[in-house]
């Protein structure tokens, strides 16, 4: 099976999301004697490309339209240049949730959405999560072409392989909804803490922090002493008390590094499928029946006000011996 990766780019740079997607990729072509392309598509494709190459794929085909991110705008080119693929994949990310079902739609393809494991043994059956995590379920898409997304913390980043692989300019195509829809802008968040969905390491907080000045004062200088990326639960989020972008749960951002750390967070079962698959679990909470207690593997029952602070002092203490 020939499998061809779409790349997400931002600012004309590939996105570590996208290595995700290559190793799914290597996976597939590697256990069904096939090969992967890579397609760099949007502003900036010829120099993503240079850095796509990098990872062995057969070749980049390279896609550049104009105007910004649109699904509108790349579907149909994503579309163009899916001919002769047996498997079209990208990371479960934003980009990937909204393009790729647009472009299955086109090609009449089937769907195989947010998956966290793939079996080649009898062609291709994909594992993912179904009821907010709590069921397992294994799929196989039964038509010609196979549209699939993957979870970035099920799969490995791929690593360079060192070779570069051959660059060609691929097909485009004239957008959906043509002078209907424009792009306005993106606004990208800068920080200079990990991201959220790859980091080692995760603080987030929860609703019992109360306010956005105690997640300032009280959580985010643990998450600065761990050189930690910082996240939260959907109730802070919706509280105000940090932005959306650091949501962690179902309907928020997957992540699974080898230290999660839950702070005033009860566990709702959304939240859960966020984090859950996290190496291991601290959670600080003053009640100790809180469901987060379940996957936990230390459960601290204390006041946060009171633990959070004496645990920054401890790993200040450590950084400098």
């Amino acid at each position: 099976m020939d499998v061809l990766v779409i790349a997400e780019l931002l600012e004309g740079v590939a996105r570590k999301t996208t290595h995700s997607a290559i190793t799914f990729a290597k996976t597939v072509a590697e256990a069904t004697g096939g090969a992967y392309d890579i397609l760099s598509i949007g502003e900036g494709s010829a120099a993503a490309a240079d850095e796509l190459a990098k990872f062995g794929a057969r070749k980049v085909i390279t896609a550049e339209v104009d105007g910004g991110y649109l699904a509108e705008s790349y579907a149909p080119t994503v579309a163009a240049n899916a001919e002769g693929y047996a498997v079209l994949v990208a990371t479960a990310s934003a980009f990937g949730k909204d393009l790729l079902p647009r472009v299955a739609a086109k090609i009449g393809a089937g769907v195989a959405p947010d998956i966290t494991g793939v079996n080649t043994d009898d062609g291709l059956s994909y594992h993912r999560p179904m009821y907010a995590g709590n069921v397992m379920g294994t799929m196989k898409v039964k038509t010609d072409v196979q549209v699939v997304t993957v979870r970035q913390s099920a799969f490995e980043p791929a690593a360079e392989s060192g070779a570069a692989s051959p660059v060609e300019a691929g097909a485009t195509a004239d957008r959906d909804n043509a002078g209907q829809i424009e792009a306005v802008g993106i606004e990208v968040v800068k920080s200079e803490r990990p991201d959220l969905a790859a980091a080692d390491v995760v603080v987030s907080g929860g609703r019992a922090l109360k306010s956005s000045d105690n997640f300032k004062s009280v959580l985010e200088p643990l998450v600065d002493a761990l050189g930690a990326a910082m996240g939260a639960s959907r109730a802070a989020c919706d509280a105000g008390y940090v932005s959306n972008d650091l949501q962690v749960g179902q309907t928020g951002k997957v992540v699974a590094p080898k230290l999660y750390i839950a702070v005033g967070i009860s566990g709702a079962i959304q939240h859960l499928a966020g984090m859950k698959g996290s190496k291991t679990i601290v959670a600080i909470n003053k009640d100790r029946e809180a469901p987060i207690a379940q996957v936990a593997d230390y459960f601290l029952v204390a006041d946060l006000f009171d633990a959070v602070p004496e645990m920054t002092s401890a790993v200040d203490k450590l950084a400098k011996s």
